[in-house]
């Protein structure tokens, strides 16, 4: 006998054997043992998931001779005939390719004869959102009042395109994708029976590559054990038949790019390139580890959408406290965006570099989240220059620097004309710890102050804060508590070393007044060894 696929040879033949769907076969065992069968069915979900399979157990179970709590025997001559193809109570049509009215015509025909042996005629209709909207219609009557030995049973991985109006005429039931863990030990299972060795790690990989379809899972498997035929399968060996990449090189990859180590990010990018991975199935696989990282950030309740082993799980969370989250959103976000480019790319590696690149530099980008990692960076740079011991200082830029030498030249100049030398000197050093007077306040008092003008009594004697006319918030924050004029000259007395009397007042005119202009303060950073 010719060798048969892993996912026909165990294809389920009872419900009990239909792993990851016991809600819906608990509601048709149910529905069997008490007679209550409905006449039209709706099975929808993704592929693999057994909708097809579930379909002809139904077949089997409604027809069976001896059946017992709900399941076929499949010992009968009715089960044996609907196992082999033979029986004409159940026929399976194929939408894909007989989608016209004529096709449903001929169904129409046949519901009409009752069946020679059994109780039910079965039509399974698969892919069924394929059919024209002339075979819907011709379709609608029959679904909706059929013989009572008929039963209609449709399956669809797009139930979206069906009609509302067979929507409404069958018992739907949504087949879920089928977790890895479930996969994981089926796989496990199957791999006993047919006394082949393979590492658990192998396994694991395998059913989340399969995305939640056991029959995707295993061809997957069937094809790596054929590649490694007579030998054990290990983890390393499933990496390379299906050209996939460890989870180890995202997390170097991503520590690459948060370094903005672009040498080493395209000097991984060549090793993929080198190994002969496909571009799309190696930008997936990041995303989906970007996304898990996102996931572990969130809390416990969301770690549970992962499917991931224990050991991943603890390597995810480690990873996770190291990098933000609106970092990780825009990776996501750029990365789902080169994803779809590469559908229609020519030059796929050569996008992948660009974007690889953007990722490490944010300034190519002006978006909120670009400029975010921007600051991100800066910060890192910062810390690590502070732990090398090197020296962070604030100082203005070269062009303010200038204009307030201007100014203060000039403010000078005014008071050499009313004061002697040493006074003129004294007021002038007050004036230059401002900048660091305001450096220490509350950003509240930062701010009241951003607008208001330091000047000098005509003795000399005394330092006054003048507030234009119409900043009534502003100068009411001074002039309403006296406790915050005291704590501002205390605070430039510490910084001067003098004693200092301060005034608070409402200015109504510029003219004719000594007046020294402030300054807000500067951020811009110079770094000293």
């Amino acid at each position: 006998m010719s060798y048969m696929a892993l996912y026909r040879k165990f294809r389920p033949t009872t419900f009990a054997e239909v792993k990851g769907q016991d809600h819906i076969v608990t509601t048709l065992k149910n529905q069997i043992k008490t007679g209550r069968i409905g006449h039209a069915y709706l099975f929808c979900g993704t592929r693999g998931t057994g909708k097809t399979t579930v379909a002809k157990i139904l077949a089997k179970a409604v027809n069976c001779e001896n059946p017992a709590d709900g399941e076929p025997c499949n010992q009968c001559s009715t089960c044996q005939g609907i196992i082999d193809g033979s029986s004409m109570n159940v026929m399976e049509i194929d939408a894909a390719s007989n989608n016209g009215v004529d096709n449903i015509r001929e169904i129409k025909e046949q519901v009409q004869y009752s069946p020679a042996s059994g109780k039910y005629k079965v039509y399974i209709i698969d892919e069924v959102h394929m059919l024209s909207i002339g075979a819907f219609n011709a379709l609608l009557k029959t679904l909706e009042e059929p013989p009572e030995y008929v039963i209609f049973i449709l399956a669809t991985t797009e139930v979206h395109k069906i009609p509302i109006t067979i929507l409404s005429r069958c018992q739907r039931y949504d087949f879920h994708r089928i977790t890895a863990d479930t996969i994981k030990k089926q796989l496990a299972d199957l791999m006993r029976q047919e006394q082949v060795e393979v590492e658990e790690k192998a396994l694991e990989y395998i059913a989340r590559m399969a995305d939640g379809s056991m029959r995707d899972a295993l061809s997957l498997l069937d094809q790596c054990i054929a590649f490694y035929l007579g030998k054990k399968l290990t983890y390393d060996n499933v990496l390379e038949v299906l050209g996939t990449v460890d989870i180890q090189v995202y997390s170097d990859l991503l520590d690459d790019i948060l370094a903005s180590d672009v040498t080493k990010v395209m000097r991984l990018l060549e090793e993929v390139t080198r190994q002969g991975r496909e571009w799309s199935q190696f930008i997936t696989d990041f995303l989906w580890y970007l996304r898990n990282l996102l996931l572990v950030g969130k809390g416990t309740a969301a770690s549970e959408a992962l499917e991931v082993s224990t050991d991943q799980l603890k390597l995810l969370q480690e990873k996770a406290e190291t990098v933000d989250e609106n970092t990780l959103i825009r990776f996501i976000r750029i990365l789902s965006e080169l994803l779809n480019e590469l559908r229609f790319a020519t030059s796929k590696r050569v996008l992948v570099e660009v974007e690889m690149v953007k990722l490490c530099k944010p300034q190519m980008e002006a978006d909120q989240t670009s400029l975010l990692e921007r600051i991100r960076q800066l910060e890192n740079q910062l810390n690590q220059l502070i732990k090398n011991g090197v020296s962070v200082q604030a100082v203005p830029s070269q062009k303010q620097e200038i204009q307030e030498k201007k100014v203060q030249k000039d403010d000078k100049k005014q008071l050499e004309e009313k004061f002697p030398k040493a006074k003129v000197e004294e007021l002038m050093d007050i004036v230059n710890h401002w900048r660091d007077v305001k450096r220490s306040l509350s950003p509240q008092m930062k701010f009241s102050l951003q607008k208001a003008t330091l000047t000098v009594n005509d003795e000399g004697n005394a330092l006054k804060i003048m507030f234009p006319k119409e900043m009534n918030v502003e100068s009411g924050y001074f002039l309403e508590k006296p406790e915050r004029i005291e704590q501002l000259k205390q605070e430039l007395e510490r910084q001067s070393g003098r004693e200092i009397a301060l005034e608070v007042g409402i200015m109504e005119s510029k003219q004719n007044q000594d007046m020294i202009d402030l300054e807000c303060i500067h951020m811009d950073v110079n770094i000293e060894e």
